[in-house]
């Protein structure tokens, strides 16, 4: 495969209401970085809350023709924009690389995750059947069936900037709602490329709409009266505000937070297998995915074996261009994260953690000034420490050494977090009790990263996820509708005079 085409756009980056895109009325805006090199890019609007507004203005406006639709009608756009983005895919990819920094080949990664859940979408016709019951009592037949909630709004990272939109608006949109979507001022460019696909795959005007942004459009849409729901994926502190702010309000609440993600290794693990598994878990993307493995949880002597074979593999990455297909690792995404990252490697040494691989100070040629850090590994890490609490988001693998299993499932259960968790084993019996007694929403035995496929869901447990339903899949269905109930019988049916009973099967 040739070199990719990268992403060099330089025009400012608005919104995109009541499908066209607009320049930001704000006057705020915020610089967007190619963190590769460490200049700005372009210049991405801030929305005031009037922004917000119009946005929402136009969603509810459209909300009730999108909702009548039929679904097979809604399904068909739906798949049309699907067409379009496969045929577009590496362009999507590349801004991804721009903005983000993880490295092309992930990014095409990212995107074809989010295809998965367009490509389930699609089938919404047959997730949105109702139930029946012919003669629930005498002459009385009683059905249920969902309808959309109305205007719903999605709040995405930085991390994801095609994915995670993509685990929102598909859903929402099939169930018949109008969508507002608040990416991250980061890395906004896919939110408006995506527009402009659903808009070329006929998606009515209003239905979707983006707003970049800050916490004051957070905030605007949180305290709109016509926002029904809110989803949100970032960090545990922000996904609890949101979670207080929209029930407060009112609204509908999927708020997925931060994690800490662990991998188990047993002693009977095939240990190369767990290698490649840990660099390529802890290392990919960076270390900025909310999946990612950063506690590596060493079982009995097993750790003699394989932190040399970490330490050895972490000095080797590849942390290039990351428009190069060679390339296995990218930068940080801005210069501040970076230096957060390295902060916490600082505190590690200074808690008396073992510092194996030193990450920091890594410079890429001929990309001297972009936001580098390479793999680092500690080694001898204990619960009570920061850089073992606390979520780094950054390409930093943490080794904890226990006695047994049991220890094992103790630490992760321990852990405030509960977002996703792996076990390398050769035996199925510690297998299946390891999935069974783990206190985590996405468990993997022998996977590293064990993210549900579409038609599965995406949540974890604890502070990781505020709210009781999952991101996409049937979850994503219920989310984004409301059921209604309908009993029903017939003039002819009904006897003579008033009950004053509870209605009973008779």
């Amino acid at each position: 495969m040739a070199k990719p085409t990268p992403f060099t756009a330089t025009a400012d980056v608005g919104h995109w209401i009541d499908g066209r895109a607009v320049a930001g009325a704000s006057g705020r805006q915020q610089a967007v970085f190619n963190p590769s090199t460490g200049r700005v890019a372009r210049q991405v609007a801030l929305a005031s809350t009037d922004e917000v507004n119009a946005a929402v203005a136009s969603a509810r406006a459209a909300a009730p023709a999108w909702g009548d639709t039929p679904p097979i009608r809604r399904a068909r756009i739906l798949n049309q924009f699907l067409q379009l983005l496969n045929q577009h895919r590496d362009t999507l990819a590349a801004m991804i690389t721009a903005e983000h920094g993880k490295v092309f080949t992930d990014a095409q990664g990212e995107v074809t995750r989010g295809i998965d859940v367009v490509e389930f979408a699609c089938g919404a016709p047959q997730l949105l059947k109702g139930a029946f019951t012919d003669q629930v009592s005498t002459a009385i037949d009683n059905w249920t069936f969902r309808q959309p909630l109305g205007v719903v709004a999605g709040i995405t990272p930085f991390n994801f900037p095609c994915m995670v939109p993509m685990w929102m608006f598909p859903m929402a949109l099939a169930a018949g709602n109008a969508f507002i979507l608040k990416p991250s001022e980061r890395d906004p460019s896919c939110s408006m490329f995506i527009a402009e696909l659903l808009r070329q795959a006929g998606l009515p005007d209003g239905v979707f709409n983006v707003v970049q942004g800050d916490k004051v459009a957070v905030d605007a849409l949180l305290n709109h009266p016509e926002v029904k729901a809110v989803s949100f994926v970032g960090s545990t502190p922000i996904a609890q505000y949101i979670y207080e702010t929209g029930a407060r309000n009112g609204k509908r609440v999927q708020a997925l937070g931060g994690a800490k993600n662990h991998m188990i290794v047993m002693p009977d693990a095939d240990i190369e297998q767990a290698v490649d598994a840990l660099i390529g878990s802890a290392y990919g993307s960076a270390g900025e995915r909310c999946m990612a493995i950063s506690v590596a949880v060493l079982v009995g002597d097993i750790a003699d074996q394989i932190v040399p074979k970490l330490a050895e593999r972490a000095k080797a990455l590849k942390v290039i261009d990351p428009m190069d297909l060679a390339a296995e690792m990218g930068p940080i995404v801005t210069q501040q994260a970076k230096e957060r990252i390295e902060g916490y490697i600082g505190t590690g040494v200074e808690e008396g953690a073992q510092l194996v691989v030193d990450g920091r100070g890594l410079k890429v040629p001929g990309l001297e000034g972009g936001f580098f850090t390479g793999g680092t590994l500690f080694d001898h890490v204990k619960p009570t420490m920061r850089i073992y609490k606390e979520e780094i988001f950054g390409p930093v693998l943490v080794c904890v050494r226990v006695a047994d299993f049991a220890s094992a499932i103790q630490l992760v259960n321990d852990h405030e977090f509960g977002n996703g968790v792996s076990l390398f084993t050769s035996d199925g019996g510690v297998a299946r009790e390891f999935a069974r007694r783990v206190q985590v929403g996405m468990v993997g035995v022998n996977v590293p990263i064990p993210v549900p496929m579409a038609w599965h869901g995406f949540g974890g447990w604890k502070r990781s996820l505020f709210g009781d339903m999952h991101a996409y899949g049937e979850e994503g269905v219920r989310f984004y509708t409301k059921q209604k109930s309908v009993m029903q019988r017939w003039p002819d049916s009904i006897g003579k005079g008033a009950e004053f009973v509870m209605p009973t099967a008779k």
